[in-house]
């Protein structure tokens, strides 16, 4: 399996993570700020699991992109849900300090992904 392949089936688990975690918090949770970062957790996990995937995409298109953009988004994911989802399911508040580094990873993911599609392309 190569490493794209291993990448779209950890953005797909995302994905699946996503829709989980959004129906626990309509359903399944009755404290409102839970409630909160279970809804955001997935909205970014999911978005950021469809980005890993278009990625992949247009890496299969020849698109050169920069190595660790992936990793960036998925990075994120870990950093950014995965604190809100431990602090909604009771983890101590200080672990929200870690949320902004997830943040930062989602971002430098995107400014990758954007200077990859604006350099120049080597031919081969």
């Amino acid at each position: 399996m190569t490493n794209r392949n291993t990448d779209i089936a950890l953005a797909a688990l995302i994905g699946l993570a996503s829709v989980a975690f959004g129906a626990f918090a309509a359903h399944g949770m009755t404290d409102e700020k839970a409630i909160g970062w279970l809804k955001t957790a997935s909205q970014y996990a999911g978005v950021h699991a469809l980005a890993v995937i278009a990625v992949a995409a247009l890496t299969r298109t020849g698109l050169q992109i920069i190595t660790g953009t992936r990793l960036a988004f998925l990075a994120g994911v870990a950093l950014f849900s995965g604190s809100l989802i431990a602090m909604a399911f009771g983890a101590p508040r200080w672990l929200g300090a870690v949320t902004p580094l997830g943040g930062l990873a989602f971002m430098i993911g995107w400014l990758l992904l954007a200077v990859s599609v604006l350099r120049p392309q080597s031919a081969g």
